[in-house]
C-alpha cells in the first residue's frame, strides 16, 4: 500500500527551505510586518505574473472579492450574479458589500457558470457578474464579457482556484475589471496564513481598491471614506515572493500529474477533467464525477489515499441562503454534482508511482 496524501505542503516547504527561510528572516529583521518593501515588492512581480498594471494586496481571498465590488460602487439595492457551485466566498462577498447574489447553474462539461442561462437571470438591478474560474479550470471569458458589455455590467473574475490559467494565451484576471486571488495555504500559490490580491489595469480603480482595504485612506489620518482594514502583511507577502519564480514550474507538475491520471482512468467511465479549448487548466483541483461517492472515497482512505468533495452542498442549498426559497429543479447541474464530485490527489510533488497507485485502486473500487 502506497500513502497518498491529498496535499502535502510540508514537501513544499522541504523543497525550497532556504528561499523561504531567508525571506521570512529579512522581515523580521527589517520589522517590515505592515506594508513597506516586501509587499509592493510582492505587488508589483504578481502584477507582472498576471499580465496587469496594478496589483493589491489584502488580507485574503474573500475581501479581494468585497473590495473589489465596493470599489466598483456595488452596493445595497444592486444584483451581483454568480455560479452555483463554488465556495461560499464568492457568494458571501456580494452579501458584504450590501448587494445581492444571484445564482445560475454550472455547465454540465465545465463546472464553471453556464454562459446559455446567464442573460436570463439580468435584471435592471444586476450591476455585475462574479465569473468563477473553478477547480483551475478559465470560465468562458469571451462569452461572459459579451453579455457583460451587453447589458453594461461590470466584471469581477474569481480566480482564487486558477493562478495562472489562460484562454487564448491571456491569463485569467485580466478580462473583467478586475481579478480576485486567494493565497490560502493550500492554493497554487499559497502563504502561510490567509493572504489574497486584486489585479486590474485601470489605475482610478486601483486606487480606490487600495483606499478600501486601508480605512478609506491612502495617506495617514486622511480617511476619505470608512473602508475596511484588510492588508497583505510583510510575512506573507515575503513568502509568496519567494514562492512566485516556482509557480509555472509547479503549475507544469499539477499537468503532468493531470495528464498521467488522465491516461490511466481513460475507459473507467468516469467524467474526467481536462483543458478548455485553447486555453490552459492549472488543476488546483483534480475532480472527478462517480456514483457511490461514499463507498468509493471510503475504499480509497482504506488503502491511503486521501480525497475530498469541493463542494458537497451547492450555494443556493446552504442554510445561509435558505430564505431566498430555491428549488432544486432551478440548479439541476449544480444538484447533480454536489452528490457525485471527488476530487483526488493533487499536489506538484506528487510523484508517478503515487498517480498509479490511486488509478489503480480506484479502477479495482469501481470494478
Amino acid at each position: 500500500m502506497i500513502k497518498v496524501p491529498f496535499a502535502d505542503l510540508a514537501a513544499q516547504y522541504r523543497a525550497i527551505k532556504r528561499e523561504i527561510d531567508t525571506a521570512i528572516a529579512d522581515v523580521i529583521e527589517r520589522c517590515a510586518f505592515v506594508g513597506g518593501a516586501p509587499v509592493s515588492g510582492f505587488e508589483a512581480a504578481f502584477a507582472a505574473f498576471a499580465g496587469t498594471a496594478h496589483c493589491v494586496g489584502v488580507g485574503n481571498g474573500t475581501d479581494a472579492l468585497r473590495v473589489a465590488l465596493s470599489a466598483l460602487g456595488i452596493g445595497p439595492g444592486d444584483e451581483v450574479i454568480t455560479v452555483a457551485n463554488s465556495f461560499i466566498a464568492s457568494s458571501e462577498a456580494i452579501t458584504m458589500a450590501g448587494a445581492q447574489p444571484v445564482f445560475v447553474d454550472c455547465h454540465p462539461d465545465t463546472y464553471t457558470i453556464d454562459v446559455d442561462r446567464l442573460a436570463a437571470d439580468v435584471t435592471a438591478r444586476t450591476r455585475a457578474i462574479i465569473p468563477v474560474h473553478l477547480y483551475g479550470r478559465p470560465a468562458d471569458m469571451p462569452a461572459i464579457m459579451d453579455v457583460a458589455r451587453q447589458h453594461g455590467l461590470k466584471v469581477i473574475e474569481d480566480c482564487a482556484q486558477a493562478h495562472g490559467a489562460h484562454l487564448d494565451g491571456r491569463k485569467v484576471g485580466t478580462f473583467g475589471d478586475a481579478g480576485c486571488f486567494s493565497f490560502y495555504p493550500g492554493k497554487n500559490l499559497g502563504a502561510y496564513g490567509d493572504a489574497g490580491a486584486i489585479v486590474t489595469d485601470d489605475p482610478d480603480l486601483a486606487a480606490r481598491m487600495r483606499k478600501w482595504a486601508n480605512h478609506g485612506r491612502l495617506s495617514k489620518y486622511d480617511h476619505e471614506f470608512e473602508g475596511i482594514n484588510s492588508r497583505l502583511d510583510g510575512l506573507q507577502a515575503a513568502v509568496l515572493s519567494a514562492k512566485l519564480p516556482f509557480l509555472e514550474g509547479w503549475t507544469e507538475s499539477r499537468r503532468r500529474a493531470a495528464r498521467r491520471y488522465g491516461e490511466g482512468l481513460a475507459g473507467t467511465g468516469l467524467a474526467l477533467p481536462g483543458d478548455p479549448p485553447n486555453g490552459r487548466h492549472v488543476y488546483h483541483l483534480y475532480v472527478v464525477r462517480l456514483a457511490e461517492r461514499a463507498r468509493v472515497q471510503q475504499e480509497l482512505a482504506q488503502a491511503g489515499i486521501s480525497t475530498g468533495v469541493h463542494y458537497p452542498v451547492a450555494l443556493p442549498n446552504l442554510t445561509a441562503y435558505r430564505s431566498r426559497g430555491y428549488r432544486p429543479a432551478d440548479f439541476p447541474v449544480a444538484m447533480d454534482y454536489q452528490d457525485t464530485v471527488l476530487s483526488l490527489p493533487m499536489f506538484p510533488e506528487i510523484t508517478d508511482q503515487q498517480v498509479d497507485w490511486v488509478c489503480e485502486t480506484l479502477k479495482g473500487v469501481l470494478a
